[in-house]
């Protein structure tokens, strides 16, 4: 992806470093139940297991990144830009108004409006906060652990928390998360993997703007595809059991991921990525 020297984003929170203490008798994060939407596999309706724990302290020594980690930090933020630019043009010709997120930067644990979270946990979106939060290691993790490689990779990984507060704005989590009280966890499995499925596409709109405005190089949109099928539930179960059970799926399938991803990247429009009401995901 061409990205450097282009413009990077105003709405980056540095919090590396800092830690996250985590609150006594639950304090925001106790108080707002509100959906977190994880990037890798698990439930994300589940407030974070740290929550209700004992208090914590926050870290005051200096943090001194890579010069990897620099470079990775300023890329992220140019993406985030490039999503500003897309969606709030996206949203101007919807009539409409892009309120535009905070991106939380963080090392090992971070607080926000769904909770305390460990890096485990994998990038997330709080609704409750208007903020995604990443911590720059994962990006080591999709070229190791998922052996999905290159820039374009992480920028799907943005791209797509930046989908679901897309989502947040357009009211879709706010219909979806009472369903977590009304349906079995089965049924409502399937409402979460809809809801991913989804992210994906608005993510794929983002790459087709991208490539509209000359940002792609030969072979992103590979590795794009390529992390999408890495982080399918048949891909992350099979690798970390076994085996697959497809009953338990809250993200979709390998296939399922590239294939709205596509159709988003094909479409670059907010319309036909209506996954609640697919026929055929």
């Amino acid at each position: 992806m061409e990205w450097k020297g282009r413009k990077t984003s105003r709405n980056v929170e540095d919090r590396r470093g800092k830690g996250g203490a985590i609150v006594a008798g639950g304090g925001i994060g106790g108080i707002l139940i509100v959906l977190l939407v994880a990037f890798l596999g698990g439930d994300p309706g589940v407030i974070m297991d740290q929550l209700g724990g004992s208090s914590g302290t926050t870290s005051s020594q200096p943090y001194e990144a890579t010069a990897e980690e620099e470079e990775l930090a300023e890329f992220v933020s140019v993406v985030l830009a490039d999503t500003e630019d897309v969606w709030t043009e996206v949203f101007a010709e919807e009539g409409m108004e892009y309120v535009e997120p905070t991106l939380v930067l963080y090392t090992g644990s971070v607080e926000s409006a769904c909770g305390t979270a460990g890096a485990s946990v994998g990038p997330f979106y709080c609704p409750g906060d208007y903020k995604l939060y990443i911590d720059l290691s994962f990006y080591n993790e999709l070229q190791t652990q998922f052996q999905a490689p290159g820039d374009f990779a992480m920028a799907y990984v943005v791209a797509h928390e930046v989908g679901h507060h897309v989502q947040n704005l357009l009211g879709v989590m706010e219909e979806v998360q009472p369903l977590r009280n009304q349906l079995s966890e089965e049924e409502y499995n399937k409402v979460q993997v809809r809801l991913e499925l989804q992210a994906d596409y608005l993510s794929g709109v983002w790459a087709h703007h991208a490539q509209g405005m000359g940002y792609l190089e030969e072979g992103d949109l590979q590795e794009a595809l390529t992390a999408a099928s890495a982080v399918g539930d048949d891909t992350i179960q099979q690798r970390s059991r076994g085996y697959v059970v497809p009953e338990s799926f809250t993200h979709g399938s390998s296939e399922q991921r590239q294939r709205w991803f596509k159709k988003g990247f094909k479409s670059g429009n907010l319309k036909d990525g209506d996954t609640f009401n697919a026929t055929d995901l």
